[in-house]
């Protein structure tokens, strides 16, 4: 693995990819310590009980810690990934925005831009209630018209810049710029709660039994998550000979590989942003607040349940998205390929879109069981949701986001005739 990063830093491409990308991870990790002006944050973090496993706990972990200390990114991304889950489900449903997406670079960008105009005016949502919370919390040390006006234009362009880093990452850098940062949130508040959690213990908080449970359990899913992720299953495609003025083109057997788990971590982020929306609007309208957190409130059997369904329904729907059957097999017979045994055209595609159903049954089932898992554990073991925050979702998303990444470095080495990371 060293001899790989040193031959990443070796291709002088791949090395100001890689520093770019670190540099703005930087900028992400500074602005989550920057404050929010008139705004009390240790009072606003009691007030939420941020440490005390609800929602805003939650958001905490996505936002590396920032909503806590109520910086400028206190919002994190959660916005953009709302707007990006609204765009991609209209697409299905609204002719024009189908037609956009299938023109290409062209229609992509248009589709960006809507979402970055949906990420402002959910954002604008957002810091309002946010703000109306803290003003309600009596932590607004001058809860004037314009103090206010200015905690929530401080916030929504937190989140626009966040949501400007991400693309900039992505576009120059290495990997997912938006599931980078949520990766980097995610790992700056890992050695915080590990120190907590060993604290928890000389204080006889949880015993040391249970801490070697859930160590040995962080490893199972680490490698449970690696290999499903890397897991697929490869359809034979055989390509026929074809003469070409004076060559001869096909004849050679390849394949096509269908992934177990399709869709990545994007189902996880997607349900977990979707299930935070009522229990964050919850928190602004005392009215519906109790019957809202006693169904769907973090722990409870409602909550586990529609946060099953909805991974699995993301990762349908994404995979649906990202693979389609019928273009692939048309693909196929233009090129002249064809899988064994099978006609080319339409029983090429219903046998790929049978195969890719079942197998995204198995990734999409895995999902939820590990999104779910800390909650089922602690409702086994009465193991505080504090600690169990860093397992399931968290491990998903670090392991699933680090694999992309470490993909993308991969094929820069390999095109380059270095070895890489993945043996």
């Amino acid at each position: 693995m060293l001899d790989a990063l040193r031959n990443a830093l070796r291709i002088s491409d791949l090395r100001r990819k890689l520093l770019y990308t670190a540099a703005l991870l930087v900028v992400f990790r500074i602005g989550s310590f920057v404050p929010v002006p008139g705004v009390d944050a240790i009072a606003l973090a009691e007030s939420l009980d941020i440490g005390g496993g609800n929602i805003f706990g939650f958001l905490n972990l996505f936002t590396g810690g920032a909503l806590g200390r109520f910086t400028i990114f206190a919002m994190g991304v959660n916005p953009y990934i709302t707007a990006s889950i609204i765009l991609q489900l209209l697409t299905v449903v609204i002719p024009r925005l189908e037609e956009l997406a299938k023109e290409g670079v062209e229609g992509r960008k248009k589709i960006q831009q809507y979402t970055r105009y949906g990420t402002v005016v959910l954002g604008l949502i957002q810091a309002y209630g946010i703000t109306v919370l803290a003003r309600n919390s009596n932590v607004v040390t001058d809860p004037t018209f314009f103090n206010l006006l200015l905690i929530v234009i401080t916030l929504t362009a937190g989140t626009s810049f966040l949501m400007w880093l991400g693309e900039k990452i992505t576009e120059h850098g290495i990997g997912n710029g938006i599931s980078l940062i949520i990766f980097a949130g995610i790992v700056a508040e890992f050695p915080v709660g590990i120190v907590q959690t060993v604290q928890t213990v000389g204080e006889g908080g949880i015993s040391i039994f249970s801490l070697l449970v859930l160590a040995v359990l962080f490893v199972v899913i680490v490698a449970a998550v690696v290999m499903v992720q890397e897991g697929q299953r490869r359809i034979p495609v055989q390509y026929a000979k074809r003469v070409v003025g004076r060559r001869m083109y096909g004849g050679q057997s390849t394949h096509i590989p269908l992934r177990v788990n399709n869709a990545g971590v994007i189902p996880v982020i997607f349900a977990s942003s979707v299930l935070t929306f009522p229990l964050t609007l919850a928190q602004f309208i005392p009215s519906i607040a109790p019957a809202i957190t006693r169904w769907f409130g973090i722990g409870s059997v409602g909550y586990v349940v529609a946060y099953a369904i909805l991974v699995i329904f993301f990762t349908y729907f994404y995979t649906a998205v990202t693979f389609n059957p019928v273009e692939v097999a048309n693909n196929m017979r233009k090129h002249g390929g064809f899988i064994p045994g099978l006609r080319p055209g339409r029983s090429t595609s219903e046998y790929l879109d049978r195969v890719l159903t079942r197998l995204t049954l198995a990734g999409a089932i895995f999902l939820a069981i590990i999104a779910i898992l800390p909650y089922l554990m602690s409702g086994v073991t009465r193991i505080p949701m504090t600690f169990l925050f860093f397992g399931g979702t968290s491990i998903l998303i670090v392991v699933g986001v680090a694999l992309d990444t470490m993909k993308q470095i991969e094929a820069h080495l390999l095109m380059r005739h270095y070895e890489g990371f993945l043996k």
